[in-house]
């Protein structure tokens, strides 16, 4: 459920007329927005890569929602700092630490999230790496490793989800990116993991929709993360000049926020969006336009 609320400022008058007083968007010199909240209290989310960047985000943003989660990672420590962070909100994720590479772990992961939040209504597969690398400097460890984090897992997760959520239907959101709509240079693995995300997602989305179940994969240009920044440093550049390089050709002059990605993330699993499936969602300022 979507729930607006209007902004109170400095020289609001009550309307007379109580139409307007329920109007989404409220107009004013200052072209003030509602502020847009989410109701996922009575959501089951199961959320990969939770420990950190998006997926740390997408975490936090359906527990202040008041979402039931179960949350993954390759890291116990970070995994006990997201229970703290949750914690502190007032809700309470179940982590479970492993390796997304493995298709065992993968199946017991959705098995194990379906037992303790009484079914998943809500899956996001955010855990991803990137090496800056063009074809011939990226070595047969990047490449594999690359498919397995980036394609792979997100398969294996997908796979044991879809037979479980034919039963009531759900909502399977992917992270990939705009550079596997357009391909960006230096970046052939990552490319090519994140095209595959793409067509993997509509092929789903195709063959469940019959279920009510839809998939959709979100496509974000560069975003402010720990991997974008760990790219800067196998480009031996600076955050600073990272992020200056990254926002240059970007209409709006810079470069994503997690939390905008988890904003999107929400709505698109929300009923709002209940009609959208298959097709990318891209949020880039027009990056790829």
């Amino acid at each position: 459920m979507l729930l607006v609320e209007k902004p109170v400022t400095d020289g609001d008058v009550e309307p007379a007329n109580t139409s307007i007083q329920q109007q989404t968007l409220i107009e004013d010199t200052n072209m003030t927005r509602a502020p847009i909240s989410f109701d996922f209290n009575n959501s089951r989310v199961l959320i990969t890569g939770a420990t950190s960047g998006i997926g740390k985000a997408v975490a936090l943003a359906f527990a202040k929602a008041g979402a039931q989660t179960v949350t993954t990672g390759r890291s116990s420590q970070r995994g006990e700092q997201l229970c703290s962070e949750i914690s502190e909100i007032g809700q309470r994720t179940r982590f479970l630490e492993g390796d997304l590479t493995n298709a065992e772990f993968c199946e017991n992961l959705v098995a194990r999230a379906e037992k303790h939040l009484g079914g998943i209504d809500i899956i996001v597969n955010c855990a991803g790496i990137i090496f800056h690398a063009n074809a011939e400097q990226t070595t047969d460890e990047q490449w594999l490793s690359t498919m397995a984090i980036n394609v792979n897992a997100i398969f294996y997760v997908c796979r044991a989800a879809l037979k479980r959520m034919k039963k009531q239907g759900g909502v399977i959101l992917n992270i990939a990116s705009d550079a596997g709509l357009s391909a960006s240079s230096g970046l052939c693995a990552y490319n090519t993991s994140k095209g595959a995300v793409i067509q993997m997602s509509r092929s789903m989305a195709r063959d469940y929709g019959k279920h009510n179940i839809r998939v959709i994969p979100i496509c974000p240009g560069d975003v402010d993360t720990p991997m974008l920044r760990d790219e800067f440093v196998q480009r031996n550049i600076s955050s600073q000049a990272g992020l200056a390089d990254s926002a240059q050709g970007v209409p709006l002059n810079r470069v994503c926020t997690a939390e905008e990605i988890a904003s999107l993330v929400l709505y698109a699993a929300s009923d709002e969006a209940g009609f959208m499936s298959g097709f990318p969602l891209v949020i880039d300022a027009a990056n790829r336009a």
